[in-house]
């Protein structure tokens, strides 16, 4: 694919400079929010504010038109009302501006009146050659260089999920999500009722953004289905799409079409679009950012025989069950993996898989040594380890060594979070992936420096199990769409 800076949507995720229409210093106001939203995250570029009154606004000089800035501003961000949309858009066209966000509603999703100014806005933008997402949308989050053009902060640390969405709600209710367990967005798009730019256009982008490792994507309705499936058939080989798609269903249809103004489709005819085209169908919203996740953090797992390895027989069960309700495999150890397994585990213990110690004689063996025989067996293709939470139990004995309780506490934390590395050590050592579930806290440390660390921890085993089942499901597009790429050419 082409390198990002030539795709005329560069300016769009990685502006300049921007100029803000709806902007003031009533801080009720969305445009207001918005553009305080920009500052908070450390943007870096020249913001512009346009107010035809007012001489600054938010501790920024004002313009009182796009016409007077001192340069041409790389992005527009217009939260104004609708009527007067397509006259902004105009004098922006003039000014040379390229790119927009256009977050004002009112258009095609209430009407005829409105999608009329719609029409206008694309024509528009068309004249002067303009690009623009939108209208009824809220932008662009990319957090790499602190740009946010929504009304809710962004918390967490800048990532490799690339995501583009029909819903802009959506994206900034997953900042919370995303900042719990330690990932992040690389650049998320918003594409409202896709007057000008749509999820091809997004996707494509996407596809050449560096810092993008795999693609999530929210969908009511694809517009451009044949251009969707040749653009996603270049990108899958490399790069993994993960997409959760609403509009199957007739109350899900409907909620599209008065949320865009989109048509949708039968969940077959989706199905179909995403087989071809290599990519992964989640069945929620949560499924879909724990996917992109374990894609994005992990080597891919070369086969669906997986190994469960709990300190108790209720985890392992759990495990076991949900592993194979999401279609892998729970294979029986080779009769060498339970000879290299038995001097590590206590005689009550189950070397069978799931393997389950009941008491580790050492938390050294549970955490490194029976990761690293258990990933040496050839049928097995990775590991949902349960995560257990040792900390209560070395304190006693580092008090009785003559430590206070929070000095043990402390000291039974870094120790534990040792411990936990040397599990995603076994990650890079045998390039098989490896996830984690446990019952505890992931708020807790020191589970949450294991996420820190870039190893998935789920809190339950079925979504474990469901994120392993579409890294499966990936490698198997892959392979099959890179065979008949290699026979087409």
């Amino acid at each position: 694919m082409k390198p990002l800076h030539d795709n005329p949507l560069f300016r769009l995720i990685s502006p300049r400079s921007l100029a803000f229409f709806g902007a003031s210093n009533n801080m009720m106001n969305m445009g207001s929010m918005i553009l305080a939203r920009v500052m908070e995250l450390g943007y870096q570029g020249q913001i512009f504010p346009i107010h035809p009154k007012e001489d600054t606004v938010l501790g920024h000089k004002a313009y009182a038109t796009i016409a007077d800035t001192p340069e041409i501003p790389d992005l527009a961000v217009m939260i104004l009302p609708s009527k007067v949309i397509p006259d902004v858009m105009e004098q922006c066209g003039k000014r040379g501006v390229k790119n927009a966000v256009v977050v004002s509603g009112g258009f095609e999703e209430v009407g005829a009146e409105g999608a009329a100014m719609q029409k206008r806005m694309a024509e528009i933008a068309d004249q002067y050659g303009m690009r623009f997402v939108g209208p009824n949308c809220l932008g662009v989050c990319n957090p790499h260089i602190g740009l946010n053009t929504t009304p809710l902060p962004y918390e967490a640390k800048p990532g490799f999920i690339g995501l583009v969405t029909q819903s802009g709600s959506f994206m900034t209710q997953m900042y919370d999500f995303l900042d719990r367990h330690e990932i992040g967005f690389s650049t998320a798009l918003s594409v409202g009722n896709e007057a000008n730019v749509d999820l091809v256009d997004c996707l494509e982008l996407l596809g050449q953004d560096p810092n993008t490792k795999v693609i999530g994507m929210y969908i009511e309705s694809i517009r451009r289905g044949r251009e969707f499936v040749e653009l996603a058939r270049q990108i899958t080989p490399h790069k993994p799409i993960v997409a959760f798609y609403v509009g199957g269903s007739e109350t899900g249809s409907r909620a599209a079409l008065s949320h865009t103004g989109a048509l949708a489709g039968p969940d077959k005819l989706y199905d179909g679009i995403f087989a071809q085209s290599g990519v992964v169908r989640a069945q929620t919203i949560t499924e879909m950012f724990d996917m992109c996740w374990a894609l994005g953090a992990l080597p891919l797992p070369q086969g669906d025989g997986m190994a469960i390895q709990t300190d108790s027989g209720g985890p392992g069960a759990a495990g076991a069950d949900a592993v194979e309700r999401a279609g892998l495999r729970v294979p029986p150890l080779s009769n060498s993996t339970k000879e290299l397994l038995k001097p590590l585990i206590p005689p009550t213990a189950s070397a069978n898989n799931p393997v389950d110690i009941t008491f580790p004689r050492e938390f050294r063996n549970y955490y490194h040594d029976l990761p690293d025989i258990l990933l040496q067996d050839p049928e097995l293709a990775g590991l949902l380890v349960y995560f257990i939470l040792p900390v209560n139990l070395m304190q006693p004995s580092l008090v009785a060594q003559g430590m206070t309780p929070e000095e043990a506490t402390e000291e039974a934390i870094k120790q534990t979070a040792k411990l936990y590395t040397s599990t995603l050590d076994m990650v890079k050592k045998h390039g098989k992936p490896i996830m984690g579930y446990s019952f505890n806290s992931l708020e807790k440390e020191p589970i949450k420096s294991l996420l820190r660390a870039g190893m998935p921890v789920f809190p339950t085993p079925q979504r474990a199990a469901r994120a392993m089942a579409g890294m499966v499901r990936y490698a198997k597009l892959r392979r099959k769409l890179e065979e008949q790429l290699r026979l087409a050419a």
